[in-house]
């Protein structure tokens, strides 16, 4: 009787541990259930946030209803989301798709800034699109390539233009050659021909010389071998070797204004700058006209050069492209003139790699100043009194002193249209009227 009893409650007993048991595994089941959903709904898995923090590109997580979890500052700058919702029909797509099969996607997309604009306005995306779990949540990043297609859109240009600058010259050598080889008999038409090959070769010649200067300053890396140099002697050099050019249309070469400022920088690099500027006014400057060089000291770290002369002057609307290269608003002008298309770019350049910046003035039928503005060498020291003197002729005190600065014209180093003030240069010029009537397009 004991025994059955003793039996009875030990099954009892195990029948209430078994249940217990049972039981508490169906708590911990339900609680699971409640808990693991809950994780994704309210964020993102551990440890996400802080890996698309660091990324480069645009980050965008989506989750299985579509709305934006967590979005990078530039994915909303640049208009892929807007409040909780990707606002791109195309990443919204494939979001889709990639929640729906689990592959990854890639693809390139052109953004436009608004629904008012063109799309050829807007940005480009290199996008990837991925899952992230298995909670329906979908990664979305985007890396702009605007830039990029940008500098590819400028090379392509370059060497089209290349391409087409070399093929004139080189067309014409072709011709004229068979031309003298079929006027042997003809001593006159030989020497006629002759020197129009040797004109089209000059050409050729510059050409290459500026497309090898520009492949040098047009990079980012800085410029090597620097050294102390006198604008002096910079503005001497470039005045003498203008000066062939300017005697042939009896255009005056005057330099004037302080003397004694020093930069650091490469000579030879902005001689070519100076000479640039200097051949385009005279190139664009009718006859028995001056062209104004002069210095004077803008604020106490810097120095300005300014180049004036009474040329036909530049359309207000062609003021910002004129540093572009082989941007011409009359291409016939151009080849007339002899440019390459390469002057203001090279100046640009130059300029830039010398800590400075270069600044235009224009009106139609004026005239043009271009001002370089350029780091002083020794801030703190003060440069003699202003002086002019004659092309190719060093600065004095004589009786031409003709000072650069004069008082109560301030030069104006922002640049600008017809409706601004122009820099004092041009009071160096005294008086003189351009005789041209008509402006025309100035090719740089």
């Amino acid at each position: 009787m004991e025994v059955e009893v003793v039996a009875g409650l030990t099954g009892l007993a195990g029948l209430a541990i078994g249940l217990a048991t049972g039981l508490a595994v169906r708590v911990s089941e339900r609680a699971q259930r409640t808990v693991r959903p809950a994780q994704p709904q309210g964020g993102l898995p551990p440890g996400i946030a802080s890996v698309l923090s660091v990324l480069r590109s645009s980050a965008v997580v989506v989750d299985a209803e579509d709305r934006v979890l967590r979005a990078s500052s530039a994915a909303r700058a640049f208009g892929l989301v807007s409040d909780d919702r990707l606002v791109v029909d195309e990443l919204l797509a494939m979001a889709r798709l990639v929640r729906r099969d689990g592959e990854i996607r890639e693809t390139e997309i052109q953004v436009g800034p608004s629904r008012s604009r063109s799309r050829a306005e807007g940005r480009w995306f290199a996008v990837r699109v991925a899952p992230l779990g298995s909670h329906g949540l979908v990664l979305v990043l985007a890396e702009d390539l605007t830039e990029m297609r940008r500098v590819e859109a400028i090379r392509r240009d370059f060497v089209a233009n290349v391409s087409h600058e070399l093929k004139t010259p080189v067309g014409a050598l072709s011709l004229l050659a068979e031309t003298v080889e079929g006027a042997a008999d003809d001593p006159e038409a030989v020497r006629r021909f002759a020197g129009r090959m040797q004109h089209e070769s000059v050409r050729l010649t510059n050409l290459v010389q500026d497309l090898m200067t520009l492949s040098r300053i047009q990079g980012e890396e800085p410029l090597d071998d620097l050294h102390p140099v006198e604008l002096d002697e910079v503005i001497d050099e470039s005045l003498d070797r203008s000066q062939i050019r300017a005697g042939s249309k009896d255009i005056e070469l005057i330099a004037g204004g302080r003397h004694g400022f020093r930069v650091r920088g490469d000579e030879e690099l902005l001689v070519t700058a100076l000479r640039n500027l200097i051949d385009n006014a005279v190139a664009y400057s009718p006859e028995h006209t001056r062209v104004v060089i002069a210095t004077r000291q803008a604020d106490d770290q810097h120095v300005e050069i300014t180049v004036t002369d009474q040329g036909i002057g530049i359309p207000e609307g062609d003021l910002e492209r004129i540093f572009e290269r082989f941007y011409r608003v009359d291409p016939a002008r151009s080849r007339q003139t002899g440019g390459t298309g390469l002057g203001l770019a090279i100046v640009k350049h130059v300029t830039s790699k010398h800590g400075g910046e270069i600044t235009v003035w224009s009106k139609e039928g004026s005239g043009s100043t271009f001002t370089l503005r350029l780091p002083l060498l020794n801030p703190a020291a003060t440069p003699p009194a202003a002086t002019s003197a004659g092309a190719g002729s060093a600065p004095s005190g004589g009786d031409t002193e003709t000072p650069r600065d004069v008082p109560g014209e301030p030069g104006d180093a922002s640049g600008g249209g017809p409706d601004a003030p122009r820099p004092s240069a041009l009071s160096a010029v005294n008086g003189l009227t351009p005789s041209h009537p008509t402006p025309e397009d100035r090719t740089r």
